[in-house]
Formats: C-alpha cells, sequence, structure tokens
C-alpha cells in the first residue's frame, strides 16, 4: 500500500474514533469554512490559531505543523488534499520531556517556537528552536504518529526558527533566526551545518544577514533550492505589522540578495508573512500558506497564489501594478490539484463519546493521567479536580483543557453536572469547576463549592501575565445536583472592516441554562486579549485549593460550538 492510501485509512479510522467524521462525511464547521464549493475559497483557510504555519508536500498530500509553546499535546499535524480544506491528524509531541523544559508548567509563551516540517528519505523532520534550551528534531514514517522521542541537535539560547535543508551533495543545514530577548540581538538570519542524520550539528553556527537596515525583526527562516540557487523565506517587520521578504544566493553561506515579495498593500490583512512555499503534484502551480496575527483570535493561516518572475524571484499574491511585490487575496480560486475533494474543518465540539480526548484538546503543559477520564460507555468526560500550583489563579494552573478559538464569532456550550467531594456525608468546601475563556485577560463561569451549597460564579481577571489577582464577579446559590448548560459567547466587537492587529476587538459573554433552551447571562462581559504568543483560547477546568487523597468531579456529557 502506498504512503498516500495509507494515510488515507489512516485518516479516516482515527476520524471515526475521534468524531472528527459524521454520517461518513468529513467534519464541517458551523462558524467557519474556507470551501464556497463553487471552486473558489476566502481567508483564513484555518480561522484559528495555528502559528508560524509551515507545510510539506508529499505525493498528493499536504501536512502542516504549527507552534504549540508550553500547550500538550504539541506540535499540531494537520491535512489536506487542496491547501483549502484541513483535517487535525494528531500530533508530533505527546508528552514534553524533562530536557526539554527549561521552566515548570504552565511555561507561557515558551518551549515549541515556529517549527518546520520537511521530508527526507522516505522520513518526515520537524525541527523547531526553543529560545531558551536550542534545537530540537523529531522524526517519524507515519505523520499521523507516533513521532520518534524529540532530539536535542544543539544546546544553545536565543536560537529560533530553525529549518533543515539537505543539499543534492550530500551536506546538511539549518537556517535559523535569533531571539532578541535570549540572544541579545535580533534582525539577522543564521545558518549552521549538521551531521546528514539531522542529528547533531557541525562546526559554528554563523550569521548569514543582517536586517537591521532595511529589514528589522527578520527571522522565521525556510529554506528552498531551485536549480543552482538557494532561497530562503523569512518574514520582517514584526509579527502584526510585517511584510514577507525572499533572499536567495548561490552558496548556503551567502553573500544573500534579498526582495520584499508581499506586504498588506491596501488589504485588510496586516502582516502578512511567515509561511510555507509549495507547489501543486503537477508542479504547474505554486501557493504560499503564511499567518496573519488577529490579536485575541490568534494567528490565523492564509493561502495565497505564488508565482515565479522570468528573473528568478517569486511574487506572492497578486501584483496589479507588476513590481514584484505582491499584496493578498481574501478570495481566490482553489489550487488546482486535479481533484476536488469535499469541505472539511478541524473538529472543534466533542460528544466525548471516545476513550480519549479529541485532538483539538490541549492542556497547559504536561498532562497527568488522573486529570481526566474518558467515559465512553456513558459518552462523558469526567475531569477530577486537582490542585496543580499554590496559586489560587487559574491562569497558574496547568490542568486546564483548552481548545483554540475557531472563529472572530462562536458559541461554545458545555453539558455539565458537578459531583464536589464529600466527606461524612458533608459536601468539602474549595473545589470549582466550569468552563473558561484565557488569555491574559480571562474569566470563568464555574460552579464552586461553599460550606452553605453550590454556587455559580463567575470570576475574572485582567493582565494575569502581570501578576494581578483573580477577582469574585457575581456569585449565586443555585440547586447544585441538577444538570446544567454553560456557555460562552464570543464575538468581535471592533469595526466590520478591521486594517490592523489592534482592530480586532473582542468579548465574551457567559450564560447558564437549565433546560438547555433558555439562557441566563451571567456576571460582566470579558474583554479578549490574546496570551503569551497566541490567541485566547476556550474550554474546561476542574480545581481545588487543598491537598487530599481523593477528588470530586466535573462530569461533561458534551462541548459544542456553534453560531
Amino acid at each position: 500500500m502506498n504512503l498516500s492510501k495509507r494515510f488515507t485509512l489512516l485518516t479516516l479510522l482515527a476520524a471515526s474514533t475521534m468524531g472528527a467524521m459524521a454520517d461518513g462525511k468529513p467534519y464541517t464547521s458551523q462558524v467557519w469554512s474556507p470551501d464556497l464549493g463553487n471552486g473558489q475559497y476566502k481567508n483564513p483557510v484555518i480561522n484559528a490559531d495555528y502559528s508560524d504555519p509551515d507545510v510539506v508536500r508529499v505525493g498528493d498530500d499536504y501536512y502542516m505543523t504549527a507552534s504549540s509553546f508550553c500547550d500538550i499535546p504539541g506540535l499540531p499535524i494537520l491535512h489536506s488534499k487542496d491547501l483549502v480544506n484541513w483535517t487535525l491528524i494528531g500530533h508530533a509531541i505527546a508528552e514534553m520531556p524533562s530536557y526539554a523544559q527549561a521552566a515548570p508548567d504552565p511555561s507561557h509563551g515558551n518551549h515549541v517556537w515556529a517549527p518546520a516540517i520537511r521530508y527526507h528519505n522516505g522520513e518526515f523532520y520537524i525541527y523547531y528552536g526553543d529560545p531558551d534550551l536550542g534545537i530540537f528534531m523529531t522524526k517519524t514514517k507515519d505523520p499521523a504518529g507516533p513521532w520518534e522521542p524529540l532530539v536535542h541537535v544543539l544546546p544553545a539560547k536565543g536560537i529560533i526558527d530553525t529549518c533543515p535543508f539537505w543539499d543534492e551533495d550530500g551536506k546538511a543545514y539549518i537556517a535559523h533566526g535569533y531571539a532578541g530577548s535570549r540572544a541579545g540581538v535580533k534582525s539577522i538570519l543564521g545558518m549552521i551545518e549538521m551531521t546528514p542524520d539531522g542529528k547533531s550539528t557541525i562546526g559554528q553556527d554563523r550569521v548569514i544577514y543582517d536586517g537591521h537596515i532595511e529589514n528589522e525583526t527578520i527571522e522565521g527562516a525556510k529554506m528552498y533550492k531551485v536549480g543552482d540557487w538557494y532561497y530562503i523565506f523569512s518574514p520582517a517587520g514584526g509579527v502584526a505589522t510585517g511584510w514577507q521578504e525572499v533572499l536567495r544566493s548561490k552558496s548556503p553561506w551567502g553573500p544573500y540578495e534579498v526582495r520584499n515579495v508581499m506586504d498588506q498593500g491596501n488589504t485588510e490583512i496586516n502582516g502578512p508573512h511567515q509561511g510555507a512555499w509549495v507547489d501543486t503534484p503537477d508542479g504547474q502551480e505554486h501557493w504560499f500558506l503564511h499567518f496573519q496575527d488577529k490579536g485575541p483570535y490568534g494567528r490565523v493561516v492564509h493561502l495565497q497564489p505564488m508565482a515565479w518572475r522570468e528573473d528568478g524571484w517569486p511574487v506572492i499574491g497578486v501584483d496589479p501594478d507588476g513590481d514584484g511585490r505582491g499584496e493578498p487575496v481574501m478570495k481566490y480560486r482553489k489550487p488546482n490539484v486535479g481533484k476536488t475533494y469535499p469541505a472539511a474543518n478541524p473538529v472543534e465540539s466533542d460528544e466525548f463519546d471516545s476513550t480519549t480526548l479529541g485532538l483539538q484538546w490541549q492542556w497547559k503543559g504536561n498532562p497527568n493521567a488522573l486529570w481526566h477520564f474518558c467515559e465512553a460507555n456513558t459518552g462523558t468526560l469526567r475531569l477530577f479536580s486537582q490542585k496543580t500550583t499554590d496559586s489560587p489563579r487559574l491562569y497558574d494552573a496547568s490542568n486546564l483543557l483548552l481548545q483554540k478559538f475557531p472563529a472572530e464569532n462562536f458559541t461554545a456550550t458545555a453539558k455539565v453536572q458537578f459531583f464536589p467531594r464529600k466527606r461524612n456525608g458533608k459536601t468539602e468546601t474549595g473545589e470549582r469547576a466550569g468552563i473558561a475563556v484565557m488569555g491574559y485577560n480571562y474569566a470563568a463561569l464555574a460552579l464552586d463549592s461553599r460550606a452553605d451549597g453550590i454556587y455559580l460564579t463567575e470570576v475574572m481577571s485582567t493582565s494575569a501575565n502581570k501578576g494581578n489577582p483573580e477577582k469574585e464577579v457575581k456569585a449565586v446559590k443555585i440547586d447544585g445536583d441538577k444538570e446544567l448548560y454553560l456557555r460562552v459567547t464570543v464575538k468581535n466587537v471592533g469595526p466590520k472592516q478591521p486594517k490592523e492587529k489592534d482592530d480586532y476587538k473582542g468579548e465574551a459573554v457567559f450564560s447558564y441554562s437549565f433546560d438547555g433552551k433558555k439562557f441566563t447571562d451571567f456576571g460582566e462581559p470579558l474583554k479578549l486579549t490574546s496570551g503569551h504568543w497566541i490567541g485566547s483560547k476556550v474550554g474546561l477546568f476542574c480545581v481545588r485549593n487543598w491537598d487530599s487523597n481523593d477528588s470530586g468531579w466535573l462530569d461533561v456529557d458534551w462541548f459544542r460550538i456553534t453560531k
């Protein structure tokens, strides 16, 4: 069986067990699907926070990975046949080993930065730079996993955005950027030779390009070769406001010429840059996937047409004035990959009918087996209360089960029942569980066990990253033995046609219901913010403020994303 057929079979099997298929059809989102069904697509092709995307084509299959920072499982793996319709099929990091952790969980904004995925000698490789620890690599023959344990290729501080490259002469290299916060200097690109097996480096790291004058904050290097030319695709100008550069040279060590091949132009897509060049299976079309920073909604993924000029430089997007600098499109014809594929999107909702969590869920660090139980017989997720830190703030907890925002406007609803621990017939106090939206600003709608019963509460913190405390906004005593529907509605409250990152203003409003039909708003709206290099996330939690030899729990019947 060839790789493509084997992968398709594995994907279908995984999808059927993970809820990715409904009635034999791929999962399609109620809140965002880019395939317009008429041969065209709209951007973003993934309206979720898959930051720093990189893509490789193998045969007629495309595979994407993205930054995951401290969230586990890490290094998401997505699959597509047409570059428009994407499915999440797994992760390359199931658990972060101790040698790849520079700080305890949750280590907001650390660990896995800007990966690159490549296919070499029958295996898939992913390299990423940890700004504190250096370069790491994992590989596999099956992109759906499992992936091999992380290899620490180069211990270093400040090296990020790493991309491997194997040359025809047998030599191999890693192109990369530098994190100014650790290296003490930024706006430069580096290169280091590596062993052909990709497991270690050779010699000294060298600076190959200085962008301080024309391309400040250049980073995110992705290396390719066309004919005798080595090309490095690199973003510059900053995450939210930058542009896409391409460098080229006849030697991997330079000197490099440089050209701006795409910027925002007159469009509403701020900072279009950092991503991957791929072609169609017949080699006739070229495409570029990149991110756009939408503040609290994260860095979403766009697809742009790309063309090669006669002078050997690429142009990304459309170039109406022919100056060689493209600008992004919001709507365009789909890539001609030889076939038409059905609409498909990463799964968001979860009925919890499996013995494992859906692939959309991540913890804020390495999970513990005692945090949850997937009871497939009853189709229930049970979250056991845990005290993971001495902090009373949810921001400092690792046992938060969260997923990316799927769009700018959506509703997340969970059907739950709270079972706080009882001892000698009395309910223990100090356990709480519910639904949360997490960023630098965060809030939660929670069920809280107190001395005189169960209370429905809203808690909130603003600028939690600065150490600000969590406050209780509202508390109402309820009948705690009943099933309850907890809901959060997220909406963009900025201008209808935003032109930059700061225009993406959002709020989250919590509500509850006892019958799943009539919902009552509760507490105050949360002003949405980003997190540390990520967008806000939504999900579930169950925590307590005491140590014990047992716990209470939250049963979750389902979690659904709707309009």
